[in-house]
């Protein structure tokens, strides 16, 4: 599940990770009180005005009605009324968020930390997620920092450090203090982000996160060390442990129809295809997904009904499915273990008489368990869905419709 930047940081925070402050705000009004909170708490009088949407490149995006960037700085009280107003409400547009960009209903007012001193503030980037080949969670981090991750390595890939952490002992210090020294600190600022490290690995683990990226983290100019932005992951299968952090959803970031789909104890995931794939299994539902590729097709969605599969989940899923323009077929493929074809096949009749008239070709693909039962179902049920019991065969008919 993603969260919100300001809501990340006070995860972070809770654990001893040293932030960024901030202060939250939906009104442009709200923004000035949350300024003037912020400069009694912290004595600055810039403020940085942050959107909060869940995708990144915020400071180079656009906001759509105005112009604004998503990331700006305000130098002086005065303007932060102004400044929050062009952003809230408006749709900002990023490399991450694509054309239909994402509407704006907060910003976080956060204070500015690049204030002139000994030395030249110094961003890097530090990230914490789980390593599926090692089986271990893996600490990276770059000196280039504030830049795009990806593009450091592609291009660069000996600026990214890494340390993986044995599961058994969990981060030692001299792992802590390795990755410090290779980003080059020294002096009080190579002791902060030791503690930085551990207390961020703390928030990781303690929080049962899949995902914790700081772009950047900031050596001020007097040598402190803080997380400047904050994107967290947290893991859905964990949340029954953090009911608090389950709260922080935010339903309004989250495609509708994976919303719809969750109410209906359904997994889907929205794609950019042709074909809407509703099957029983992961493991399926990805098999299906290579199939329709070869068979010329490009699966519009990742929709998995369950072992369960009912008259009322399926016809959820034609529901869902269905609401995508882009969709021109659909393939159900369903394997007869836990349920059985024929529970499918009448469930998928009835689905269809319930909806009412569908334009776009249906190809059930029905295998195991009274299999052949099912098919005879479809093929009796004077609807236009065509059956299949062979994988390969269901691929063929995909094609020829598609064509």
């Amino acid at each position: 599940m993603n969260i919100h930047e300001y809501q990340a940081k006070q995860i972070l925070k809770s654990y001893g990770v040293t932030i960024q402050e901030g202060v939250v705000a939906d009104t442009p009004e709200k923004a000035t009180e949350a300024a003037r909170q912020l400069n009694a708490d912290t004595g600055t009088g810039w403020y940085v005005i942050k959107a909060q949407i869940h995708a990144g490149g915020r400071g180079k995006g656009k906001i759509n009605e105005t112009g604004s960037n998503g990331v700006v700085l305000a130098k002086s009280l005065n303007e932060v009324p102004e400044k929050a107003k062009a952003i809230l409400g408006g749709t900002l547009v990023t490399h991450q968020t694509g054309r239909s960009g994402k509407v704006v209903n907060k910003v976080l007012i956060a204070q500015d930390v690049y204030y002139p001193g000994e030395s030249e503030p110094k961003e890097y980037y530090l990230g914490i997620l789980l390593d599926r080949a090692k089986g271990c969670n893996v600490i990276m981090a770059s000196t280039e920092g504030g830049m795009d991750i990806e593009t450091v390595a592609e291009e660069t890939p000996e600026k990214i450090i890494k340390e993986w952490i044995d599961p058994n002992v969990g981060l030692q210090g001299f792992q802590a203090r390795k990755v410090a020294f290779k980003l080059g600190l020294e002096g009080n600022a190579f002791k902060e982000m030791v503690k930085f490290i551990f207390a961020l690995y703390k928030a990781y683990e303690g929080s049962d996160s899949s995902m914790f990226e700081i772009n950047p983290v900031l050596k001020t100019s007097d040598n402190r060390i803080l997380a400047v932005d904050a994107k967290v992951n947290l893991d859905d299968n964990a949340l029954f442990r953090h009911k608090d952090l389950a709260e922080l959803r935010d339903i309004t970031e989250e495609d509708e129809l994976e919303v719809e789909a969750g109410r209906s104890g359904l997994n889907y995931v929205k794609l950019d295809g042709n074909v809407g794939c509703m099957v029983n299994g992961a493991g399926l539902a990805m098999a299906t997904m290579d199939i329709i590729k070869l068979s010329g097709g490009e699966p519009a969605n990742f929709l998995d009904v369950g072992g369960g599969a009912n008259a009322e989940t399926v016809e959820a899923g034609f529901r869902i499915i269905l609401k995508d323009p882009n969709v021109k077929a659909i393939l159900i493929n369903i394997f007869g273990g836990i349920v059985r074809c024929d529970r499918v096949a009448a469930g998928v009749v009835e689905a269809y008489k319930n909806i009412g008239e569908i334009r776009v070709p249906i190809i059930v693909r029905l295998q195991g368990t009274n299999a052949e039962e099912g098919a005879k179902i479809i093929e009796d049920s004077g609807l236009k869905v065509t059956s299949a019991i062979v994988l390969k065969d269901a691929a063929e008919k995909v094609k020829q419709v598609l064509a």
